[in-house]
């Protein structure tokens, strides 16, 4: 037997959003694309920064770059469903945070998959990673 991700949530989630599944979302088997899986959560991803008031190409100058993924896969989703994107926060250190998602059909709340963004935040004009700004940290670690 293969070893398997399992991506363990948080008890609460911060921001909430719903995405549809569009057609360019479906692979030739008619349902959702593990790729495009990660595209919608880009989108969540950027919704979550717009919660707070930020862009994830410029939170105070910096851009939060993707570090690492890690997605389990749970259901299929099909075109025209809606999907809600649970996400939260977690392990904030001083260079990035751990962006949680629970994604769920939203007519059924059937889980579709469980996945994180590790995300470090970094200068786009050097390169280099940098601190997490403060008053960030503050309004995603309260």
């Amino acid at each position: 037997m293969m070893a398997r991700i399992k991506v363990d949530l948080p008890d609460r989630f911060q921001v909430v959003t719903e995405l549809p599944v569009l057609g360019i979302h479906v692979n030739r088997g008619g349902h959702l694309d593990n790729a495009m899986l990660l595209t919608l959560m880009s989108e969540a991803r950027f919704q979550f920064f717009a919660h707070f008031g930020y862009s994830d190409a410029d939170t105070e100058g910096l851009a939060a770059f993707t570090a690492d993924v890690a997605v389990q896969y749970l259901s299929e989703a099909y075109y025209h469903e809606v999907l809600r994107f649970e996400m939260a926060a977690r392990d904030v250190n001083k260079y990035g945070f751990d962006l949680m998602f629970r994604i769920s059909n939203k007519a059924t709340g059937v889980e579709v998959a469980r996945a994180k963004y590790g995300l470090v935040f970094v200068d786009r004009a050097t390169k280099t990673i940098n601190p997490i700004p403060e008053t960030f940290k503050k309004l995603i670690n309260p």
